[in-house]
């Protein structure tokens, strides 16, 4: 599992790019967002902007200055703190008086420019009770005051542990409570590697699916198999992947797989005509071949990485021609009316055909006899497991 050492460590390596993906990191808080120029950016309370950040390099520790601009820390000598510690704190009163320096004051200080280190120094020159704490309170008030003065940011390479590490931090109900620990002996014990033909079928919002791709590196073949109307790939637009990377990731419903055991599929015919293209492509799967369209997204945008609606999930519980008829109707009536709704009418269709090609081309590859593993035997011996499983359940109830 990648840690993305370089990037929580010295910086170096890639630049920081417009458009990138990328992760915040205050403290113990992390938040993926997109690098955009003039866009706020909401982050523990503060606006700010990314604008000074491109072109630096991936593990850049910033500050914030006025008006929520960026700007690259310089190191600096710690500050010396007093090396006095009283025995313990049963004399010390919480009256609010201890600190000399009121807010006013404080105010002052950042007008001055005053930087947030010395803020801190100050505060504990003007608290009559610092001397007087033990040193582990010294360091429990130490570290408070610089989250509130000295509020500095680095800004990380996205990574399948940094990522889980946010994702478990903020909201671990999405990922199931998947710690990044667990996700690391999955791909393990999965022996995922690159060149790998991998079925995935996850719900922690697509962060084991990106963990997969971020192992395989483009190559080989993966199929998310999803509930539903439509995959969630949140997390996985986070990674920051290449397009050449969704080249090889191929989807299908779990609603339509029985009829792909027992041959009534839908798309079959269309599943003949397109398996030789598929078989042809799946070995150079990040080839230079027709770019395919970036993963749907389904997640709040204050937690994750900015989302556009998900491929075909408009209007997806109905049937496949009724929708056709729906957008042709659309078209039609529409096209002496405003140009704007006439093009989402025809992106509608678009995403739609696109949604229908992308389940044939995943069919072909799940019927491919050539496949190693065979997916449809995986899948009928994954199915025997899980009834024989709710079996012994129910007999032990």
């Amino acid at each position: 599992m990648s840690g993305g050492s370089m990037a929580e460590g010295v910086p170096g390596g890639q630049l920081i790019q417009e458009g990138d993906y990328v992760v915040l990191k205050k403290q113990d808080v992390y938040k993926a967002v997109q690098v955009q120029r003039r866009k706020k950016i909401i982050f523990e309370k503060q606006w700010i902007y990314l604008d000074n950040a491109v072109g630096k390099h991936y593990g850049t520790t910033f500050e914030v200055t006025g008006g929520g601009n960026l700007q690259t820390k310089r190191s600096e000598a710690a500050a010396a703190e007093p090396k006095e510690a009283g025995a313990d704190n049963r004399n010390i009163i919480d009256d609010g008086k201890s600190q000399k320096l009121t807010r006013d004051d404080i105010e002052a200080l950042k007008e001055k420019g005053i930087k947030g280190q010395e803020i801190v120094q100050q505060l504990i020159e003007n608290s009559t009770t610092f001397r007087d704490k033990t040193e582990f309170a010294q360091e429990k008030y130490i570290k408070k005051k610089k989250k509130k003065y000295d509020p500095n940011i680095s800004i990380l390479k996205p990574s399948s542990r940094i990522l889980a590490m946010m994702y478990y931090a903020r909201e671990p109900g999405k990922i199931c409570q998947l710690r990044y620990d667990t996700l690391a002996q999955m791909l393990t014990l999965g022996n995922i590697h690159a060149g790998s033909r991998v079925i995935v079928m996850e719900t922690c919002a697509g962060l084991v699916l990106g963990s997969v791709m971020e192992r395989m590196g483009g190559y080989g073949s993966v199929i998310q198999m999803y509930p539903g109307t439509g995959p969630v790939r949140a997390a996985t637009d986070c990674f920051g992947f290449p397009k050449s990377f969704y080249k090889s990731l191929y989807e299908f419903p779990l609603s339509k797989v029985e009829s792909l055991i027992s041959g009534t599929f839908s798309g079959h015919s269309r599943v003949s005509a397109e398996r030789d293209s598929v078989q042809g492509g799946d070995g150079e799967s990040n080839g230079s071949t027709a770019e395919k369209k970036e993963p749907a997204q389904d997640v709040d945008e204050e937690d994750s990485c900015p989302v556009t609606e998900p491929e075909g999930s408009a209007d997806s519980s109905q049937p496949e021609n009724q929708e056709e008829m729906e957008v042709s109707g659309e078209e039609s009536n529409e096209r002496e009316q405003n140009p704007e709704k006439k093009q989402i009418a025809v992106e509608k269709k678009r995403k739609q055909d696109e949604r229908r090609r992308r389940e044939s081309e995943a069919a072909v590859l799940l019927q491919n006899k050539n496949a190693d593993g065979l997916y449809l035997n995986a899948i009928r011996s994954s199915e025997k497991e899980a009834v024989s499983l709710i079996s012994s359940c129910q007999r032990l109830g």
